[in-house]
């Protein structure tokens, strides 16, 4: 196996180092059951260097379903929230209508009675209603002083 044949290369992988096909390994050149040789000190290990690459974590698999319904339930609210706004406010302003209606019969129906208090008021209207009711004129004033008893002025007899 040549060096360049024991790489790896690839799209998605990193190159490692070759690995020596003709060097045995001491474990694996051993009888089984037997004690593995003492290796000397200072001596390179023949054990073979192990084959590591780097690996992709793998893809998730997202689906966008989720966040899709989570918009269409955003903007469902949205348009729920903005109707009924609307119609809230197209109530409000029936009522207003309704409330200035009202408010506007009850003014002209406050000017009427004031008119109508303005006219019975009136010396003329007074004296009407006093002779309907059977009152006379009286012919002259007169008061009481309280404080003697005393009659003031000059009253006359009614008729």
């Amino acid at each position: 196996m040549s060096a360049s044949a024991a790489r790896a290369v690839g799209p998605d992988r990193h190159r490692t180092a070759p690995v020596p096909s003709s060097a045995p390994s001491s474990a694996a050149s051993a009888a089984p059951g037997a004690a593995p040789s003492p290796r000397r000190a200072g001596a390179p290990s023949t054990a073979p260097a192990p084959r590591l690459r780097l690996v992709r974590a793998p893809l998730q698999a997202r689906t966008r379903v989720p966040f899709v319904l989570l918009c269409m339930a955003v903007l469902g609210a949205a348009l729920l929230t903005a109707l009924l706004l609307n119609t809230t406010m197209a109530g409000g302003a029936y009522a207003k209508y309704e409330l200035s209606s009202t408010l506007g019969q009850l003014e002209q129906d406050r000017k009427d009675l004031q008119a109508e208090l303005d006219e019975r008021s009136a010396p003329g209207s007074l004296a009407r209603a006093a002779t309907a009711l059977g009152m006379v004129p009286a012919d002259g004033t007169g008061w009481i002083r309280l404080s003697d008893g005393t009659v003031q002025g000059r009253p006359g007899a009614a008729g």
